[in-house]
Order: C-alpha cells, then structure tokens, then sequence
C-alpha cells in the first residue's frame, strides 16, 4: 500500500483529502504543523507528499526546498495562492505539481496516481547499468528505453529529436557542424537539409532549456554548429 503524507494546517481540507486518498487504497498521515511535518518527510518513508504553502511556522516553500535537498520523493503543493510567480516558485524548488484551491478530490487522486506512477519508472530506469544511462545537469537519457527526463520529468521525443540529443549529450563540448550533425542523423540522401537541424534544436531546446531564447544546455557557436555544454 503506498504511503502518503499530508502536510496541511487546515484540519478539514486534510481530512478530506485523507478520505479520498484512503477510499482509493492509500495509507495516509496528516501532520498539521510544517516544522514536525518535514521532520516526518525527511527521516520517514513516503511515496507522495501533499503540501500546503501557507503554514503557519515555516512556509511550504522552504519545506518543501529541505525536503528535495536530501531526497526524491513527489511532492504536490497545493495552495490558495494563484499567482503564476508562486507557481513558478514552488516548482522551481522541485515540487512536481502544484494545484490551487479549491480542486477537484477526483483531480488529486489522478495527479497523485500519476506521479507515484512516474516515480517508479524513474526507479526502474536508475536499477539499469550505468552505461546505458547519461545525465548531465539534470537531462537524464535511457538509451534502451529512449526516453528523456528533464528534472525528473519524461517528456517526449520524437524519433530524430532524440537521436540528435543522445548525439549532442554523447559528445558534451564536441563542436558538431549542422551539416554533419544532418548527415550523422539524417543521412545524405535525406530530404530537407541543414535548416532541418536547425528546426529540431529549436524543438528540443523548447523541452529541455528554462529559456529556449537563452539555452544552457545547447549552445550555438555562430558559424560553425552546436555543442552540449557540461
């Protein structure tokens, strides 16, 4: 039975979302106050935390920055505040979701399903050999699976979009030519020419980079190609 920890000052919301999560086949502890809360979350076992940000002894967000320091766990922030930049906070810190009060008890145990779900193929990809994994800066590729992981998080690739990046990450600092990189991954007898590489860099760069107009992953040398920087 997977463990859940809620983190929430308000009794009633807690307990409702205890009643969902339990009616679906999980174990469940509320901790009402967030210093004994992340005490709990940092020596004891969880699949999934639940957090609130409004706490009244220490904020959700800094919680929940001391729980990710030390280990992965998922972690839902569930909050009244609306403003996209205590979205972009709360995530920044390493929660994987974050949904805003009031919500749907049905949307919550998808999202909490979801996640527990993620956690544990991130798990079975890490009990692959090591050579069959690269990570770099938080970009982690599963060669056998051809999956792609950004901070922890699948996104997907197409066919060729993976190929150039396991190419470009194969090979951090190596300076790659667009046209080699087109006839390392396209062929030459391949339709569409270097602006296809261009067009895909673009596309991955939107999946992997904070800010695609300023990447830190992959970077241009102007005149010359691209490179995976360490």
């Amino acid at each position: 039975m997977k463990k859940i920890l809620i983190i929430e000052d308000d009794i009633s919301i807690a307990e409702l979302e205890m009643d969902y999560l339990e009616i679906n086949g999980f174990q469940v502890e509320i901790e009402n106050n967030g210093a004994k809360g992340l005490v709990k979350a940092e020596n004891e076992d969880y699949d999934l935390i639940i957090l609130d940000l409004m706490l009244p002894n220490i904020s959700g967000f800094e919680i929940c920055k001391k729980i990710r320091a030390k280990k992965e766990v998922p972690i839902i922030i569930v909050s009244a505040k609306k403003e996209d930049v205590d979205k972009m906070r709360g995530l920044g810190l390493g929660a994987d979701d974050y949904m805003t009060k009031p919500f749907s008890p049905t949307e919550l145990i998808a999202r909490v399903k979801a996640h527990i779900a993620r956690y544990e193929r991130l798990i079975d990809i890490d009990k692959v050999s090591n050579k069959d994994i690269i990570e770099i800066r938080g970009i982690s590729i599963a060669k056998p699976s051809r999956k792609v992981y950004v901070n922890g998080k699948e996104v997907e690739f197409t066919s060729k979009e993976f190929d150039l990046l396991l190419l470009l990450i194969s090979n951090p600092d190596r300076v790659f030519s667009k046209e080699e990189l087109f006839e390392r991954i396209w062929g030459l007898d391949a339709i569409g020419g270097i602006a296809t590489v261009t067009v895909h860099i673009r596309k991955i760069r939107e999946k992997i980079e904070f800010n695609p107009s300023d990447p830190e992953y992959i970077e241009t040398i102007w005149g010359v190609g691209y490179r995976f920087g360490k």
